[in-house]
């Protein structure tokens, strides 16, 4: 009977640990429970790390007070530098829960797995467990648009906290666009004065000022998240260009109105007043943002005034380049010669690889997006050319399209969790050594307001973050599924609110808006 009993303990343990998500690597099953009691005595190797504080308001919420000594304790947090930088061993034992990992990092993720080892309701006690977990990619990003769509500093916050839950570690943040110039920069007033208010349509008008940005990196930074900003060039520049008109290649300020698109307006490569003011916004970029990565756009860039215009066709005679497709790799390294020389990476969209001839810098990252026109084009240009590539592809990862059809997205443009789980171009079926990971987005196209953002990315999210941290073979769609579900009540606890995960699921009148 006592051996009867062991088993169902061990078979209860294994399958509360399996509903961690993302899914640990390892995870065995241990005899007994671990019980909190009103308060919870604590020891870590610095009393001042965020996993302190994480730790500390995790368990406040179940009227659980901690106390941090230096001596023997209940929860021991203990330093090893042989785990890998965000992996981590959670050991959970009758008498005492031991963390060990090689720095802030692995703490944190370590006490994210910790919280969903709690049953749901308001019990303190939890199953005893071995886990040992580490990611599979070391990029693992979201990204918001805030350039179509301005979102309060504060929603912002609210996903990072979602994706801090779910352990991505990248917040891509996508701050400049033809509809809206969002950042602050001190040497040119007018891109926010004028551009961050070109739009009339809801939530169009706005920007940050550079405390905000300061602000969000450190809440990011707590919660083990880089910021990488993306400053988009040459294309999407409209409300710069509106701005600030002599930056473009004729004086025009036509720009775009309450959709998505894009103009053949772009910033002018052959005036030398338009680099010089791009390498100033660099400049105030790179001081402001910490991240070893900065997004400079390069996509949906129309080539028709370059083609008409005197200064770009004087540039490609003068460096022997083709044509204004050749210009803007030329136009591109400049750019990525310049983060490099304040010891950055840039990132582009994967469009600068759609030309041949001039050679991007090695110091160059591809982002992967445009699988519905041009498939693994981008992949394998990447990587034949010796490029760190980010896989975030428009099929199965751009959040933004709906479970169903709405305003702009017709079916072709739809896609459920199960398509992300099963099909998604972006979670590769072997290990490339120049892939740095793996991206998700939510785009604002067609006017997504922040109260549509929720039931887009959830459930489907939680599919991209298992496919960014999980090493190995995924379980089935049916069992993760249902673990997706068991999750909803926590996040919406939370204030998250789900939309329907399968096609299925979509109530015949449901509303997307």
């Amino acid at each position: 009977m006592r051996f009867i009993l062991i088993i169902l303990l061990a078979l209860s343990t294994a399958s509360q640990a399996q509903h961690i998500l993302p899914t640990p690597q390892s995870l065995k099953a241990q005899k007994g429970t671990f019980s909190f009691g009103k308060q919870v005595s604590v020891s870590v190797p610095d009393s001042k790390s965020y996993a302190v504080s994480y730790l500390s308001s995790m368990l406040a919420a179940r009227g659980i007070s901690v106390n941090v000594t230096s001596g023997k304790s209940a929860i021991s947090l203990t330093v090893d530098k042989n785990i890998p930088a965000e992996g981590y061993v959670l050991d959970v034992q009758p008498k005492q829960i031991k963390v060990t990992a090689a720095g802030d990092a692995g703490f944190f993720y370590a006490l994210q797995s910790l919280s969903q080892l709690f049953p749901s309701g308001t019990s303190t006690t939890i199953s005893c467990a071995l886990i040992e977990d580490a990611p599979k990619y070391s990029y693992r990003s979201f990204m918001l648009d805030s350039g179509r769509q301005y979102q309060k500093v504060s929603t912002i916050k609210k996903y990072l906290d979602a994706m801090a839950m779910m352990k991505m570690n990248v917040f891509h943040w996508h701050l400049t666009e033809g509809l809206g110039w969002r950042l602050e920069i001190k040497k040119y007033p007018k891109l926010t004065s004028t551009g961050a208010f070109v739009s009339q349509g809801k939530e169009q008008q706005g920007f940050y000022t550079q405390d905000d940005v300061r602000e969000i990196i450190r809440y990011a930074a707590n919660r083990n998240i880089t910021v990488v900003p993306e400053i988009d060039m040459p294309g999407h520049a409209e409300a710069a260009i509106i701005a600030y008109p002599e930056l473009s290649c004729f004086g025009d300020t036509t720009h775009i109105k309450g959709d998505a698109g894009f103009t053949q307006n772009i910033f002018c490569a052959g005036k030398p007043h338009t680099m010089e003011f791009l390498k100033d916004v660099l400049d105030e970029v790179c001081a402001l943002f910490p991240s070893a990565y900065i997004h400079t756009g390069g996509d949906e860039a129309p080539k028709g005034n370059w083609d008409k215009c005197p200064d770009c066709q004087a540039l490609i005679k003068r460096e022997n380049l083709k044509n204004s497709g050749e210009l803007q790799l030329y136009f591109s390294a400049q750019i990525a010669d310049y983060l490099k020389s304040k010891g950055k990476k840039a990132i582009f969209w994967e469009d600068v690889l759609y030309s041949e001839g001039y050679k991007l810098p090695d110091n160059v990252v591809i982002h992967w997006w445009n699988w519905r026109a041009h498939k693994n084009t981008g992949l394998e240009q990447a990587i034949a050319r010796g490029h760190e590539v980010i896989c975030g592809t428009n099929y199965y990862s751009y959040l933004n399209f709906p479970v169903t059809p709405w305003k702009g997205y017709k079916e072709s443009r739809t896609f459920d969790i199960s398509d992300t789980y099963n099909k998604n171009p972006s979670n590769l079926s072997s290990s490339k050594p120049l892939v740095l990971g793996m991206s998700a987005a939510l785009w604002g196209d067609n006017n997504v307001t922040e109260s549509m953002i929720d039931q887009r990315v959830f459930p489907r999210i939680f599919a991209l973050s298992e496919q960014m941290w999980h090493k190995g073979g995924l379980m089935s769609f049916a069992s993760f599924y249902k673990i997706v579900q068991d999750k909803k009540s926590r996040f919406e606890k939370l204030g998250y609110e789900f939309g329907p995960g399968l096609r299925s699921e979509v109530p015949a009148d449901y509303k997307w808006d």
